[in-house]
């Protein structure tokens, strides 16, 4: 089980925008010579780091302890732990630098009689040995046995009890100064692991991360293992703390298992990445020896070898007997003890009462030495003096499991190094008591079970070099005895050296542990290692452990977030101008002209596209060049803009067209949806956008002001710069596309004069004033048209309606020229509409009649087309229908009937009716004036041209006036009925 905190200084993998980056093309692999992003700014950035790192010293507190799972152990760890209290001076080898007068702290057996597990069991009085409160910037606390591992119950356990470990944790935050945070914690089953970060460190720790490794039972349960944390400090330091329990015994087999249990904390030991300071992974996955300061601590269990359990207790009990002033429970079994020893042996003790008073430190015995009374030397030096404390340690320490192992490079011996063992072994002693070790049936031999190790990166090399050196002298021993130079019958004066792989240098102490010098990170800064204190709190009685702890003072080097802002800030100026001249880049230039037809408020500002005043129907264009200004061939070409959601997607809006003088690039990459063309250095391509608005719904949403001429399109130069091109034009109100119901409330002047929107009018008007004047022009027109061509045809030249008899409203296509001419001539139809002028004056001089009656009937047939309502609208339909089913019923009606019938229905709606009154009118004159003009005595040829012109004009204007519902008969009959109520105004009375 491992858990993680993402980090909050170093950034991720991920791209991130860079402000004055360019943007990456869609679908396109990012080039990193091209592209600038957050991983390669961060990359500079951190080639600096040394500009923005600054030297600062942080002090370092690992304590340890095995609580036993007893109960009361918590009110200890304040006092202790945070308070530095609970050292015994007397029972030290290296004094403290301000030593307490024994007199002012509350002596031994006054301690142990007072021991009750609702209160701490340190001496009163006691100010504390140790720094602490706020003089430590990370307090890092690992505790062993918070539960009974010794249960099968507990250690089977598929999940960890949370609560002994917030008793824990509320024990230490009680005793901590205010402000200080929990930065990480890590509990398997008995073991728990917590750090504190003062509240000036706590934000420059970064990348934490927490896992866990059971070694216990079957090899993996939790009962035994280690709890494992890792942090980033200041941005560049990682470091390591593992909180270990090994296998316990005193067999040869249990110091192997001890062996097995480190390694498999160490192999299995993994961590989430570490993200350096240029935003990159250091590798897939992080791993005890890869980091900058290591810290392991905890119970190891390493006992003492080759000396009798009982010599060693009797020894240490030497020493700590005089710290007991008078009678108490502890005095008793030491001195019993220590008697039953001496009459075992047949050894007679005279006590000495004045020598019972003695420090320790200047009483002690050699392991030769039987007597149990110890004499004062004064006179002679600690480490000179064989009855002094430092003496019996010093010969006890060579039996250290632990160090002989490192020896051997069997375990903890890559560099892991340890402070000075000044202090009496930590186990075991009886609960509640100063001095008194093991008093049980089991009577087991003190140990130093528990350690506090270190290791810094330098550490860990200079261990890796050493191997390296042995491998390579025995390499060459190797060899040199391949060549037989280790023969017999070679000379021995000719051997330059004689070297042992095996035995030399077995002795050898390689790691130092006294000499703590500079190390060099993994990013390349110098930290430095001093340990200050590493001592036991002798005078803690709630365990049969002693609490242990070390205090470091580490010097390293952190970022300093102002510089590194204006490092970084430098970088991101130096890409950008780096970047500007390798990539892409053009220059946009837009056509602007005034053709006068601009609006005066739109043209004041010259930024992007302005088509100026736009109307229905009449295509406009600008020009815009693109000219490739850069130093590398530029591929562009205009990409998806950015829309709402009532907006169609795509490089531009329905009503504007782009194109290009231009072929496109002939292989189209898939991730292009749309045409590019490239340009190489100098060239320029040159853009034509239309702008025309033709589609109906959209006039109509431009007339009520719904819609807007607006829209901003996207030149994407790839592996460039965006271009972001606004468009906009002014559209010009229209009459299409309105109702009847609106055109009749227009005021006089056209529907230029109408405000957008503005249905607030009164009615003006019987009918549409634009359809009045329409079938107006196109009587005259027509009278015209048929007149002219009467006099200027000749013989042989057929008249326009043969060619289609729905002329003028269809005519058959002529020359291309005549075809331009009329759709300009139809603009100016419908602009004379819009602005109220005479539709028959708008034409040039010169124009034939028919042109002009062609372009004026065209005109009519698509603006009653394009009435949102209709002249008949679905309602009117519906009411004609029912009411021609009904008449029908009765009798066949005549046809001055079903006029009279539909002219009632439409009595409803005046402004459609007078409409309706109009167009058909207007029909049977045009028909009248065209049959008029056949120079023929055949009345029969007239009256089948006028059945003619009546049936198409009758099947044109259908659909141009009839707005029906969604159809309930065939299509075929619905066509047909619609045809008949126009047939019957069209055709002659009988």
């Amino acid at each position: 089980m491992s858990s993680s905190i993402r980090p909050n200084l170093s950034p991720g993998p991920q791209t991130r925008a860079t402000p004055g980056a360019y943007p990456s093309t869609p679908g396109e692999p990012a080039s990193p010579e091209t592209v600038s992003s957050e991983l390669s700014l961060s990359q500079a950035v951190y080639k600096r780091r040394a500009e923005y790192t600054v030297s600062r010293k942080i002090r370092i507190k690992v304590g340890t302890w095995n609580v036993a799972a007893l109960s009361g152990t918590e009110k200890d760890i304040g006092s202790w732990f945070v308070g530095g209290k609970g050292v015994s001076e007397s029972l030290s080898v290296h004094p403290f630098e301000d030593p307490i007068h024994a007199e002012s702290i509350e002596d031994v057996g006054h301690q142990e009689a007072r021991r009750r597990k609702t209160a701490s069991t340190t001496p009163l009085n006691d100010p504390g040995f140790l720094p602490g409160g706020d003089e430590i910037g990370l307090y890092v606390l690992g505790l062993q046995e918070i539960v009974d591992v010794s249960s099968t119950t507990e250690a089977l356990k598929p999940y960890n009890d949370p609560h002994p470990s917030r008793r824990w944790k509320h024990a230490v935050e009680s005793a901590l100064p205010e402000g200080y945070v929990k930065i990480a914690e890590q509990q398997l089953v008995g073991l728990f692991l917590v750090i504190y970060a003062a509240p000036t460190i706590a934000p420059t720790i970064s990348d934490v991360a927490t896992t866990s490794v059971g070694t216990g039972v079957m090899g993996y349960m939790g009962n035994k293992g280690a709890v494992v944390a890792r942090i980033v400090l200041g941005g560049c330091t990682r470091i390591v703390f593992v909180d270990c329990h090994l296998s316990a015994g005193v067999e040869r087999g249990n110091l192997e298992r001890r062996d097995w249990d480190a390694s498999q904390v160490v192999r299995r030991a993994r961590f989430s990445p570490v993200y350096n300071g240029a935003g990159e992974v250091e590798e897939a996955s992080d791993s005890i020896g890869k980091e900058d300061v290591a810290f392991w601590f905890g119970d190891l269990n390493y006992r003492l070898e080759g000396m009798p359990g009982e010599d060693v207790r009797r020894l240490l009990m030497l020493h700590t007997k005089n710290e007991y002033s008078d009678g108490g429970k502890s005095k008793r079994k030491i001195d019993a003890e220590l008697a039953m020893h001496n009459s075992r042996y047949g050894h007679d003790r005279t006590e000495d009462d004045s020598s019972s008073h003695t420090s320790s430190s200047n009483h002690s015995t050699s392991s030769a030495d039987t007597s149990t009374t110890l004499h004062a030397s004064e006179a002679l030096d600690p480490s000179s003096d064989p009855t002094s404390l430092q003496t019996t340690l010093a010969s006890l320490l060579p039996h250290d499991q632990l160090h002989q192992q490192m020896r051997k490079r069997k375990a903890f011996h890559d560099g892991w190094r340890e402070g000075p063992i000044d202090f009496l072994p930590t186990y075991k002693y009886d609960v509640g008591s100063v001095g008194m070790f093991d008093s049980s049936e089991k009577k087991r031999g003190p140990s130093w079970c528990d350690r506090i190790l270190f290791r810094t990166r330098r550490d860990k090399q200079a261990y890796e070099d050493r191997v390296h050196k042995d491998e390579s002298v025995k390499k060459r021993d190797d060899e040199m005895k391949a060549h037989g130079i280790d023969d017999p019958s070679v000379n021995e004066e000719d051997v330059l050296f004689d070297y042992d792989p095996e035995n030399d240098g077995a002795d050898d102490d390689y790691d130092d542990v006294h000499d703590l010098d500079s190390n060099t990170t993994a990013v390349g800064s110098e930290d430095k290692l001093h340990l200050e204190y590493y001592t036991s709190h002798q005078r803690v009685l709630s365990s049969d452990h002693k609490p242990l702890d070390a205090i470091f003072t580490l010097t390293y080097d952190a970022v300093d977030p102002d510089l590194k802002a204006k490092i970084h800030q430098e970088v991101a100026r130096e890409l950008d101008k780096a970047e500007n001249e390798r990539r892409p880049a053009v220059t946009v230039i837009v056509d602007h002209h005034d053709d006068g037809n601009s609006n005066s408020a739109l043209s004041i500002d010259r930024e992007g596209v302005d088509f100026g005043d736009v109307r229905f129907g009449s295509p406009r264009t600008r020009h815009i060049t693109v000219a490739n200004t850069g130093r590398v061939p530029a591929t562009i070409g205009f990409t998806d803009r950015i829309v709402t959601s009532d907006q169609a997607a795509g490089a531009a809006p329905s009503w504007l067209d782009i194109s290009f003088n231009r072929s496109c690039d002939k292989q189209q990459p898939s991730s292009k949806p749309h045409d590019v063309y490239t340009l190489e250095t100098g060239d320029a391509a040159n853009v034509d956008l239309t702008l025309h608005v033709s589609d109906l719904g959209l006039v109509r949403n431009l007339n009520e002001g719904k819609a807007h001429l607006e829209d901003v399109l996207v030149l994407r130069i790839h592996n460039g710069r965006d271009y972001f091109l606004p468009v906009r034009a002014r559209w010009l109100q229209s009459s299409f596309s309105r109702s009847v119901d609106e055109l009749v409330r227009l005021p006089e002047g056209g529907v230029r004069q109408h405000p957008t929107g503005d249905n607030a009018n009164g009615v003006k008007w019987s009918a549409p004033r634009e359809i009045f004047r329409l079938t107006e022009a196109a009587e005259e027109l027509t009278e015209r048209a048929v007149a002219e061509w009467g006099m200027r045809c000749a013989d042989d030249e057929k008249p326009p309606w043969e060619h289609h008899t729905g002329w003028p409203f269809i005519h058959s296509p002529t020359d291309e020229d005549s075809e331009k001419q009329k759709k300009k001539l139809k603009h100016l139809v419908r602009e004379a509409l819009d602005t109220d002028t005479p539709i028959v004056e708008c034409f040039p001089a010169g124009t034939s009649p028919v042109l002009r009656l062609e372009a004026v009937a065209e005109t009519l047939l698509f603006f009653l087309a394009s009435l949102s309502d209709g002249i008949i609208t679905a309602a009117l339909w519906t009411e004609l229908l029912e009411t021609n089913a009904r008449a029908s019923k009765k009798k066949s009606l005549s046809i001055e009937e079903e006029r009279l019938e539909i002219l009632d229905t439409l009595t409803s709606s005046p402004a459609h009716s007078t409409s309706f009154t109009f167009v058909t009118s207007m029909l049977v004159k045009m028909i009248a004036e065209i049959v008029a003009a056949v120079f023929s005595s055949n009345n029969q040829q007239r009256v089948h041209l006028r059945a003619q012109l009546e049936d198409s004009y009758a099947s044109l204007f259908s659909d141009a006036v009839i707005r029906a519902p969604p159809p309930a008969v065939g299509t075929k009959e619905r066509k047909g009925r619609r045809e008949r109520v126009l047939k019957v105004f069209l055709c002659e009375m009988k």
